[in-house]
């Protein structure tokens, strides 16, 4: 078994475009405009499942881990609802980004650059985000093992990601990378991306149950993103540890 979840070739593919990140017109501009349902789905989620009450700071008390944090696109919003948050990545230039960005704006979030399985700490986590990286890791199986680790039990954790299909390639390569020119060419590897099945079939045998899934669809008509029962393109899938 392999004792590392990093992928060298994607840390440097993301850590060459790190200064982008907080740019809504830049090479993330997708992702600013995924956030707003992303940051929507997680909020009530979170406070469905832990019976809280939706007001300014709803996620007081919740500990969040972000892994794959990036520049801090959702480590941010989570810390403005209140929440405990730590971000986690693998690329250095993506946490002195999210640091500096995080400082600016005075929230307190604790970055670190590492990946799960040489993270450790004391005291275990309530939400786990695991968003928009399983499928740029070097071992998905052992990834999600060493996250699962870090999780609560009765904890949450929170996996989007791009469902292996014909309909995902032709949209998230074919249209998203050498069309419309949203991502870089390149950004994603279609052998990497992960079927539903195959995602709960890993968690089971981590002792997470799947509590909910959902597809995440885009239309081109009001450049919006909305949740459906969609799943045939991207997805996110809620799971609780037994």
């Amino acid at each position: 078994m392999k004792n590392n979840t990093i992928n060298k070739k994607e840390i440097e593919k993301f850590s060459k475009i790190a200064e982008e990140w907080w740019d809504p017109e830049g090479k993330f501009k997708p992702l600013h405009k995924f956030n707003p349902i992303r940051i929507s789905y997680l909020k009530e989620n979170i406070i469905k499942s832990f019976k809280l009450d939706n007001k300014k700071t709803p996620l007081k008390n919740i500990k969040i881990l972000d892994i794959g944090c990036g520049g801090g696109l959702l480590s941010e919003p989570m810390c403005r609802l209140g929440a405990a948050v730590t971000g986690i990545d693998a690329s250095d230039k993506n946490i002195n980004v999210a640091k500096l960005h995080s400082k600016k704006n005075n929230l307190k979030i604790n970055y670190f650059c590492s990946s799960p399985e040489k993270f450790t700490v004391k005291d275990k986590f309530d939400v786990i985000l695991n968003m928009e990286i399983v499928e740029h890791v070097e071992d998905i199986n052992f990834f999600l093992k060493s996250c699962t680790n870090l999780l609560k039990k009765n904890g949450i954790m929170f996996v989007a990601t791009l469902n292996k299909t014909l309909k995902s390639y032709i949209f998230a390569i074919v249209g998203a990378e050498y069309i419309l020119r949203w991502l870089p060419i390149g950004t994603h590897e279609w052998e990497k991306f992960v079927k539903p099945d195959e995602l709960i079939s890993i968690l089971k045998k981590n002792n997470l149950r799947l509590d909910k899934i959902n597809g995440m669809n885009f239309n081109i008509l009001t450049d919006k993103w909305s949740v459906s029962n969609d799943k045939s393109v991207n997805y996110i899938a809620k799971f609780i540890k037994n």
